[in-house]
């Protein structure tokens, strides 16, 4: 199999049955990638990946280190597996969503801005305590984050595609929406959510509320978004865009009450290392025989 990095190498060598082979992303491929069964794309791979598939006639897996998979959905040939990397980052993901929203309640960037202009900036500010957040996306990262929430003395309500014990289905939300301080949006970006929170969407959040995007830019209408923004009835948190990058001189950047980060939500200390057990793990059920428990199907 080809990895992109020395550690994948590392933490797949000790996986019984596999071989890895070091790759690097962006060069001719290794002599070994005419026999490959397995490839591991480099995280957060922004290139189009189906020019590499095509060089490697015996893929048959393609596993990521990422858990969306929304470049390498309809990409992948036909009769290949592809697996995610859900249960990796929804802990550092969950993390900062928490840390963004205690930004926006407790005002940390205005006492950082009085700091930097020397000013002792006293106020008193809101607080994360009692408050109600709805989480659209009712996966390892919604969990990981309601699990956080919790001791902070704030409630989760979770909304999943379809109802189940403990979950709403998607199709409750502009019912459940008006009722909440703030909405974190951790879907995958598929078919069914690119555009997700639209203009309707944000509408229905009660006035003052916060939305929290961890999940793709897509997933949220920008302009609407910005409407809202300049009105001063909604409050954002963002670690990602659309477009990604966010260029210069883009309206976001100068949006009012917008907290915005470049994508690093789960960029942080240990990611890799994390990332490449669950990568083992697939890659040990596919050695064996087994499916990889990641496996994409559909829109995912």
């Amino acid at each position: 199999m080809l990895v992109p990095d020395e550690t994948g190498v590392r933490a797949l060598s000790r996986v019984e049955g596999v071989r890895p082979v070091r790759y690097e992303p962006g060069q001719p491929l290794p002599a070994e990638a005419a026999e490959a069964e397995v490839i591991v794309p480099r995280f957060l791979q922004t290139t189009d990946p189906g020019e590499v598939f095509a060089q490697l006639p015996a893929l048959k897996y393609v596993q990521l280190l990422s858990a969306g998979a929304e470049r390498f959905v309809g990409a992948v040939p036909d009769g290949v597996l592809l697996s995610t990397c859900r249960g990796a980052h929804g802990g550092s993901t969950a993390e900062w969503a928490i840390g963004a929203l205690l930004s926006i309640y407790r005002d940390f960037p205005a006492f950082e801005r009085a700091r930097q202009e020397g000013r002792w900036d006293f106020h008193a500010t809101d607080t994360l305590q009692d408050k109600k957040v709805l989480v659209v996306g009712a996966g390892d990262l919604g969990e990981q984050f309601r699990r956080r929430l919790e001791p902070f003395d704030a409630t989760a309500t979770m909304v999943g595609r379809t109802a189940r014990p403990g979950v709403h289905g998607v199709d409750e939300l502009p019912e459940l929406l008006g009722g909440f301080d703030a909405v974190l949006v951790v879907v995958p970006l598929t078919g069914r959510t690119a555009g997700l929170v639209d203009a309707a969407f944000l509408a229905r959040m009660k006035d003052g509320a916060v939305l929290v995007n961890a999940a793709r830019g897509a997933v949220v209408d920008t302009d609407a978004l910005l409407a809202e923004l300049r009105s001063g009835r909604l409050r954002a948190a963002l670690d990602v865009t659309e477009p990604e990058p966010l260029p210069e001189g883009h309206p976001l950047w100068t949006a009012p009450g917008l907290f915005i980060t470049p994508h690093v939500a789960g960029s942080c200390t240990g990611h890799t290392e994390r990332a490449y057990a669950v990568v083992a793990a697939e890659v040990a059920r596919y050695a064996r025989g087994e499916r990889p428990v990641n496996v994409v199907t559909g829109d995912y």
